[in-house]
């Protein structure tokens, strides 16, 4: 019997592309999204540093470019490709994250980076779409009866565990709650059943006063904070009550770009990395917040249908993963800077200064248009074509 051509035509299954094929389906609108974005943030860092380019905004726009040329190789790349190679970047991530602990650098009280000379390498950011590579890869084709099973899901549990600890060594509360909950968020979209999220949750709160007695003292005076900021406001509370001031101070419309008083007169700490949405919200007011707000759920959304569209599950699982991770970004930076949760150290995504958050958001992204270019791409159960 002949077997069919390896290259079938794109009306049948699309298994097999060519790079001209690949590169004629790159998603155009999902890009200008992203360059809107972050063209937001080109223009708030330049006000942060008082009309300069440096130091932060010709920085974040070199950083771009190459993070956008990491995105299209990374999405025209074969999508069986990083289903093969997923447990290997994991175990890369994990080695980067024990690494941080024997030569990281020290920097605001945590050691998180590795320094290479152009860049300070942060693993924590690489490992969170390492994990979400690796969870996809692990439910991948399987069978709900399979996932049914409790033992079916120790080894996932171990592989999501064994990095936060690393993450929480460093310490790191607030990335530590990223990875556990996109992943929790893959869990479910596997198939996983509620009343297993509910033994967890429950086991969860009763070890809250266990974990309370592991905390750093920093991180619970920002939960003592979080209840009342006006505690100490001159102390721990000093940020969030200067966050508060400023979202206030914008009104409805702002005080006009380059117009922000307590930016400008430094009152607001961290303005070019986790505070800078109330930078943009003092200078752009309420309605500028919106807008902004407004891209990002445009964003999400796009993330999400690519990823319903998606005929295999490797592929729908790490767009839903990756879009999920984006959506914890901008939901914890903001309601953080609001007030509505524990200040933490989550950046606001495409915004915020930050090398290793930037690069790897374009990595993530990268994936998720690869699994929109090969969304008919049918995959066997270790990433061979599946006929």
């Amino acid at each position: 019997m002949m077997r069919p051509a390896p290259r079938l035509s794109l009306q049948l299954n699309r298994a097999e592309l060519s790079w001209r094929e690949k590169l004629w389906h790159i998603n155009w609108t999902l890009i200008s999204l992203l360059t809107t974005i972050s063209s937001v943030g080109f223009l708030t860092l330049y006000s942060a540093a008082g009309g300069s380019l440096e130091p932060w905004a010709v920085k974040q726009m070199i950083r771009f470019a190459m993070g956008i040329g990491l995105m299209v190789g990374v999405a025209v790349i074969d999508i069986r490709v990083w289903i093969r190679h997923a447990y290997v970047f994991y175990a890369v991530s994990l080695v980067l994250l024990v690494a941080v602990e024997i030569k990281g650098t020290i920097g605001m009280g945590a050691q998180r980076w590795i320094d290479l000379g152009f860049i300070q390498l942060q693993p924590s950011e690489l490992t969170k779409i390492a994990l979400i590579l690796t969870l996809a890869r692990y439910f991948h084709g399987a069978a709900m009866q399979d996932i049914g099973r409790p033992t079916f899901l120790i080894i996932p549990l171990l592989l999501v565990f064994a990095p936060i600890a690393l993450v929480l060594k460093q310490p790191d509360l607030g990335t530590a709650m990223m990875l556990l909950m996109s992943s929790g968020a893959i869990f479910f979209m596997a198939g996983v059943r509620m009343w297993k999220f509910g033994l967890v949750l429950a086991g969860g709160l009763g070890s809250i006063p266990v974990a309370w007695q592991f905390l750093r003292e920093y991180q619970k005076k920002r939960v003592i904070i979080f209840m009342n900021p006006e505690q100490d406001p001159l102390g721990a509370g000093y940020h969030i009550t200067q966050s508060k001031i400023a979202l206030g101070s914008g009104g409805v419309f702002g005080k006009g770009y380059m117009s922000g008083t307590q930016s400008k007169l430094n009152f607001l700490p961290e303005k070019q990395t986790d505070f800078i949405f109330t930078m943009f919200a003092e200078e752009w007011g309420l309605i500028g917040g919106l807008v902004l707000l407004f891209l990002y759920g445009l964003l999400i959304a796009y993330g999400y249908a690519i990823a319903l569209r998606c005929r295999s599950q490797f592929g729908r699982l790490v767009a839903l993963g990756i879009t999920t991770t984006f959506f914890l970004y901008v939901f914890i930076n903001t309601a953080m800077v609001m007030g509505l949760v524990p200040v933490v150290g989550v950046p606001l995504p495409l915004i915020s200064y930050g090398g290793t958050a930037m690069l790897s958001l374009l990595f993530g992204w990268g994936l998720v248009m690869s699994a929109y270019i090969h969304r008919d791409t049918p995959i066997g159960r270790r990433g061979a074509l599946d006929d």
